[in-house]
């Protein structure tokens, strides 16, 4: 007798069977195979996250093997529409995502959010920082804080996210949490780091909002000075740079990135993920991944995960009113 299987069906095969045969490999291999949907392009945060992920799952011996797909468009939307649309055929995928799921899910950037997601597991931090330029006459937050207070027009702070974007919102939320008003900040969006940088330097914004790891490699080539971190203490990369927290402004906050399934997803197998990602961050492929990307671990699963996000979404939800957004 012959049949023929249709993408669909073959694909949750596929997915079941690599569930199976980590199973039976006993030892070391938990899963024979994951396969990563990546919802932006090559190079970007996402993608660095998932591949650095997949090298430490394989190289561990973890995973027999890892693959990659990238998939732009919407913010990320097209990545999670696909999931949401052929769920069945993508059970042995996990979509990598991180805080924009949540601010583009409020301002209706796409219709969907993590709810119509299978939550898998938060996996990494990046904290955001405030830097200057090297030869700004700002060493602090204190020293922002006056230049504002003494000329706003003239002490814009920049970033690389759009007006409402996860940037703009973490400058807002520093300077609020500083006692200032966030609807008075001078927020100047760039597309690309390069043209912040060079507005930067050219004293067209006096400070620029930014990733952590991304603030590392400018001041480890001494492009910036970081005047203020948003994590709860000091970071190893950066162990000279204050945290605002220190800097007697009472606010922290983390860009996550983790994993999330198709809705629907068999517990076994959403558990099965689970238990690889959680014995990952006792390998030295791991180490050697995070430490290489200035990640924090961070790691929650299920339920956790899911009271994590609505924090966030709460927090970031009611800045957004603030700001005029939503």
């Amino acid at each position: 007798m012959t049949f023929a299987m249709t993408r669909r069906a073959l694909m949750a095969a596929a997915a079941s069977l690599a569930l199976a045969g980590g199973a039976q490999a006993g030892g070391h291999q938990m899963l024979d195979s994951v396969h990563f949907l990546i919802p932006g392009g090559a190079g970007g945060g996402w993608d660095g996250t998932a591949r650095g992920t997949g090298e430490a799952l394989t190289n561990s011996g973890l995973v027999g093997s890892a693959s990659y797909e990238n998939m732009s468009g919407g913010g990320g939307g097209k990545a999670i529409g696909y999931l949401i649309e052929n769920a069945e055929s993508n059970y042995g995928t996990l979509m990598v995502n991180s805080t924009p799921i949540v601010i583009r899910s409020l301002t209706g950037v796409f219709p969907h959010n993590f709810r119509d997601l299978t939550l898998v597991a938060g996996t990494i931090g990046d904290y955001a920082a405030i830097v200057v330029g090297k030869d700004s006459p700002i060493n602090s937050m204190a020293d922002l804080l006056a230049a504002y207070d003494a000329d706003p027009n003239s002490t814009a702070i920049g970033g690389g996210s759009v007006p409402g974007g996860m940037d703009h919102l973490v400058a807002a939320m520093v300077m609020e949490a500083a006692g200032k008003d966030p609807l008075g900040v001078k927020y100047i969006p760039y597309d690309a780091g390069g043209k912040a940088m060079a507005a930067l330097l050219s004293g067209e914004i006096a400070a620029l909002s930014t990733g952590f790891s991304e603030a590392v490699d400018l001041a480890d080539a001494g492009e910036v000075k970081i005047i203020g971190v948003t994590s709860d203490e000091r970071v190893g990369a950066a162990p000279d740079a204050m945290t605002m927290m220190e800097q007697g402004i009472d606010t922290t906050f983390v860009n996550w990135r983790g994993f999330f399934g198709a809705p629907g997803m068999p517990a076994d197998q959403v558990s099965a993920y689970q238990a690889a990602i959680e014995k990952m961050y006792d390998t030295e492929e791991w180490e050697t991944v995070r430490a290489r990307n200035g990640w924090v671990n961070i790691h929650n699963s299920g339920d956790e995960f899911l009271k994590f996000l609505e924090t966030q979404e709460t927090q970031i939800g009611d800045l957004m009113k603030k700001l005029g957004f939503l």
